[in-house]
């Protein structure tokens, strides 16, 4: 939240460690939290003191914001305001919000974030999934649905209205911001669970654990591990320079901050398919692992870690895309 409005408005290393923090206790929490505080934020930073106070004013400090952007909806232009229409999906986080933060395309050819009351559209309580149970990232959908312009705002919009630098990162940065530090915190957390189940076996008959394939395997996850860690905090720190200097993203930063989400991403899978390797038959089980290691795969899938955005940076990185600059997940080309 933006200090003017008593937030801690936390510096992206200090984001990445909190939320890395809560998804090492439970993946879930970790991923509702990230969800809901940087709806939030933004949500303030970017419409400003008094259209926020409208939107507070029932709830005050317990106003949570919940929703989905990348496949937005569709609104018309309508006296004051737009008429909101679309069904939207993976809204993390909306039993805990009062509030929907959505976005749609509007007629007028630009993409908005719309706020609005969460019981202004229908929910569908379809989340029924193999991992991430615990986030709720149900569905939802609205027909024509009132919203005043003031309660909207431009998409890929970095100048705030209320908050300092780290609100000129944008949504789509912001958003990779929070994806590293739960990558980060789920992989710790399957190495932890991977020491007590070693813990528990060693010396018995047999035991994967006590073999030099396991040490040495498991020594290659950790360092993969903490490489992918390190890289994080060596590119945010480098942005968090450039924020205090009031310099906004350039497109070497907004590419290696995204190729290095993706890393963090892939060396928790790496981490993950160790873990369940040498942890046996425990990994099959109900229990603590089982429940990461289903988190960890739901997570994953998510679409700031797809293909598409490896694909983007290595273009950039190449030399084979001069002049372009990221628009949400796509790395756009200049217009001729």
């Amino acid at each position: 939240m933006p200090r003017e409005l008593d937030g801690m408005e936390l510096a992206p290393r200090e984001v990445i460690a909190a939320i890395e923090a809560l998804s090492r206790a439970d993946a879930s929490t970790g991923w509702v939290v990230m969800t809901l505080q940087m709806a939030i934020g933004t949500t303030a930073a970017y419409l400003g003191r008094e259209p926020f106070a409208e939107i507070t004013a029932e709830h005050g400090d317990r106003t949570l914001a919940a929703g989905q952007g990348t496949r937005p909806g569709r609104a018309r232009a309508a006296a004051g305001g737009y008429l909101l229409s679309g069904s939207w999906s993976f809204a993390s986080g909306l039993h805990h919000a009062t509030h929907i933060h959505t976005a749609a395309l509007c007629d007028t050819g630009e993409v908005r974030v719309f706020t609005l009351p969460r019981e202004l559209v229908t929910i569908v309580d379809d989340w029924d999934v193999m991992g991430l149970r615990a986030t709720g990232s149900v569905d939802y959908h609205c027909e024509d649905v009132f919203v005043p312009a003031e309660h909207t705002y431009v998409a890929t919009t970095t100048e705030p209205l209320l908050g300092g630098g780290v609100f000129r990162l944008g949504l789509a940065a912001f958003a990779s911001l929070q994806h590293v530090g739960w990558a980060l915190g789920v992989g710790r957390r399957l190495l932890d669970e991977m020491q007590a189940v070693a813990a528990a076996k060693a010396g018995t008959r047999n035991a994967g654990v006590d073999t030099s394939e396991f040490h040495a395997d498991y020594a290659r996850a950790e360092a993969t591990l903490r490489a992918a860690r390190a890289w994080n905090l060596e590119v945010w720190a480098d942005i968090e320079a450039g924020l205090e200097r009031g310099e906004g993203l350039t497109t070497e930063q907004d590419t290696l901050l995204r190729l290095a989400l993706h890393t963090a991403t892939q060396a928790a899978q790496e981490v993950g398919r160790t873990v369940y390797q040498w942890a046996g038959t425990t990994a099959l089980r109900s229990g603590p692992l089982n429940r990461v290691f289903r988190d960890l795969h739901g997570g994953t899938q998510h679409v700031t870690s797809g293909p598409a955005v490896r694909h983007g940076c290595g273009r950039h990185l190449a030399g084979l895309a001069p002049g372009a600059s990221w628009v949400f997940l796509d790395l756009v080309e200049p217009a001729a």
